[in-house]
């Protein structure tokens, strides 16, 4: 396990209970480097959305652990913040969130010349997704074949 990976995990398992705690669901955590800057970010989600106000308080309950334990040796700025319209579905409870939803699918690569699809995700496992277009059709597309999948737009 890489280092990135050592201290989102560590940050899941330390944030999980006080995000719980408040009523809300841990989506993703992440460390990444911008602009020469190391970032930890957490994104948090509640039926109805997140507010600033939600972000704050989970910023706040845990800065003070990140203080205590400090298991992270790189500066770094940490953020919590909503996972936005547009986030990639990732880990299994994202797809479970989701089934039923309109979805768009980017792939690597070209099938029968098209790298964009977007239908109602009908089913998952660790390895396929299925959706369903309107004419009732259903296409199954392996992971390993998926650069990005996330709910679809409408603008």
């Amino acid at each position: 396990m890489s280092r990135r990976e050592e201290y989102e995990k560590q940050t899941e398992e330390l944030l999980e209970p006080i995000v719980a705690e408040q009523g809300f669901e841990l989506v993703d955590v992440e460390y990444v480097k911008e602009a020469g800057n190391w970032y930890l970010r957490a994104y948090i989600d509640k039926p109805g959305g997140i507010t600033v106000d939600d972000c704050e308080v989970v910023s706040r309950r845990f800065s003070d652990i990140l203080d205590e334990k400090d298991y992270i040796e790189d500066s770094y700025i940490f953020e919590v913040s909503s996972p936005g319209l547009g986030r990639p579905l990732k880990k299994e409870k994202d797809f479970i969130r989701s089934v039923g939803q309109e979805v768009e699918i980017r792939t690597y690569r070209a099938i029968n010349r098209q790298k964009e699809f977007v239908g109602i995700l009908k089913a998952f496992d660790q390895n396929t997704v299925t959706i369903s277009y309107e004419d009732e059709s259903t296409q199954t597309f392996d992971k390993s074949e998926i650069a990005l999948i996330r709910l679809a737009l409408d603008f």
